[in-house]
């Protein structure tokens, strides 16, 4: 899990807006459509493992994945959110 006062500081480096760690029922949407086989990340690549949790940006649009407890804020490796 991801520590609060960790998720308090960090932000979307791409439009710098705060995140959120995602909701049970968003991550397993998400999840649903990766198994699904219909999920690609911002750089174009299927994604294939599940996630545990992510931090979604303040609009809404994008989750980057939590892996090991580390979150990965990577532009290329964020999650659209919009199709779920």
């Amino acid at each position: 899990m991801v520590d609060a006062s960790l998720v308090a500081i960090l932000a979307c480096p791409e439009t710098h807006q705060p995140v959120h760690l995602a909701d049970e029922a968003t991550v397993a949407k998400l999840n649903a459509a990766i198994e699904a086989g219909t999920v690609k990340n911002r750089d174009g690549e299927a994604v294939g493992e599940k996630v545990q949790t992510g931090l979604i940006r303040e609009d809404g649009a994008y989750l980057y994945p939590v892996r090991d407890d580390i979150p990965v804020m990577l532009i290329g490796e964020a999650l659209p959110l919009a199709d779920l």
